[in-house]
């Protein structure tokens, strides 16, 4: 890896330079790998392009002993400042293009609003630099589709944003459904939480310290509000998001679709998606839904938001599991001939005792263990293997997110061609595959 052979260069080179002048050469063991630490040129590099609150979880990289974190990007002086300090960071940028120049950065980490994901992975792996994308993936199937150029062309290290394969209890419940212990699968179910509305804020003068344009980037001109470019802006505004359909759906679905990938499932082919969208205000995502999605063997997938997931009339759960997993705001419910298991963040419910004792030593299909996203991400920039969340893995869960919602907004069943890898429908919905992008940004 280039970068890695410029910091062993520039070791080696110091060291002869001392010898050559005759001067004692002194380099702190940590340095060299001694006392237990880790040589930095045997540390994955990381920039981070996003410093708002999501991106507080990236510190986990200072605390590995394989990486460090080189430089912050964000076009809010103040975020970028403020994650500068707390990492010890000093090298700090406004755009993201003057990041991806340094030479010294083996990869990023992308945590900036939805409608930045995917424009910005890809600047990053023509830039010769690793990708860890958080979810969800992009703000159009069209997007989707082009992250692959990432591994395929560029041949680049990527890790999407779904942590929850990185804890056992997940890795441990998905193994009992791939080894049979719950029959046949014969029914799936996945929700998450919904969205919500807002109110229209004033226009605002943009701060000192903020670079608007660069925070719109693609998505098309708006005026300034801190509603806006909040949190809850970033998720809920349909210019930069779909919502939480995708945003909060990305890790239930996810889960699916590790089992789905497993059993060479694809991703269904058949939607029909009933939904609400806000009648007012700037938040104009889907804040309910119910999917029920078909694959080509007949199996059925139900997605829900949360609220109808656990609401008695409005549920496609059955009443007696339903009840069971009142308290879980996420999950994945895999329903078999035998029994059944559900999955949520970092714990795996069963349909008895006895089954959920068998996870200990499910049987002989294992699927891949991460104990740290972060970790397993550096490890591979520095291994050469692909992580645990892999980039098609990504592409077809976030294009069950996109389904739902193109066939909320038309009202239409939608098919999807899994040859072809594009939506079966009316001009309309087949349009809304794609998003333009403003100006002179494009994919």
């Amino acid at each position: 890896m280039n970068t890695e052979l410029s910091r062993r260069n520039f070791i080696r080179n110091s060291l002869g330079a001392g010898i050559l002048l005759g001067f004692p050469t002194i380099i702190p063991s940590s340095v060299l790998g001694k006392n237990g630490s880790v040589a930095p040129s045997n540390r994955a590099a990381i920039g981070v392009i996003g410093c708002g609150s999501r991106s507080g979880s990236c510190g986990a990289y200072v605390n590995y002993a394989k990486s460090d974190i080189i430089a912050v990007c964000d076009p809010f002086e103040s975020r970028r400042a403020s994650r500068a300090k707390q990492w010890g960071v000093t090298h700090q940028y406004n755009d993201f293009r003057e990041l991806l120049a340094r030479d010294d950065i083996d990869a990023v980490h992308v945590v900036t609003p939805d409608h930045w994901h995917v424009p910005i992975s890809l600047a990053a792996a023509r830039a010769g630099k690793d990708v860890y994308c958080e979810k969800p993936l992009g703000i159009s199937i069209e997007q989707d589709l082009a992250a692959r150029e990432i591994v395929e062309k560029h041949n680049r290290v990527f890790q999407y944003g779904t942590q929850q394969r990185s804890m056992a209890a997940c890795r441990m419940g998905l193994e009992l459904v791939l080894n049979g212990h719950i029959g046949d699968v014969e029914e799936i179910y996945a929700w998450a939480p919904g969205g919500r509305s807002g109110d229209t804020p004033q226009t605002q003068p943009v701060p000192d310290g903020v670079d608007y344009n660069m925070r719109l980037g693609p998505a098309p001109e708006a005026p300034y509000s801190d509603v806006r470019v909040s949190s809850a802006g970033s998720w809920f505004i349909y210019d930069y998001a779909i919502g939480f359909i995708a945003g909060w759906g990305a890790h239930p679905l996810d889960i699916l679709q590790w089992w789905a990938d497993e059993e060479d499932m694809g991703i269904p082919i058949e939607y029909k998606t009933a939904g609400v969208l806000p009648k007012s205000g700037i938040f104009d995502t889907v804040m309910n839904w119910h999917m029920e999605a078909k694959y080509a063997n007949g199996l059925k997938l139900h997605f829900q938001d949360r609220a109808w997931a656990h609401d008695a009339a409005k549920s496609a759960i059955p009443a007696s599991v339903r009840e069971q997993l009142a308290k879980d705001a996420n999950g994945t419910l895999f329903i078999g001939s035998k029994g059944w298991v559900s999955i949520t963040r970092g714990v795996f419910r069963a349909s008895s005792e006895q089954l959920r004792r068998k996870a200990r030593n499910p049987g002989p299909r294992r699927i891949q263990e991460s104990r740290s996203h972060f970790g397993n991400f550096a490890d591979c920039v520095l291994n050469r293997e692909q992580p645990i969340s892999n980039m098609e893995c990504a592409i077809h869960s976030d294009i069950i997110s996109h389904m739902g919602d193109i066939g909320i907004r038309t009202g239409e069943t939608l098919r999807w061609d899994p040859v072809k890898e594009t939506l079966i429908g009316s001009a309309d919905a087949v349009k809304m595959m794609h998003r333009p992008m403003r100006g002179s940004w494009t994919i």
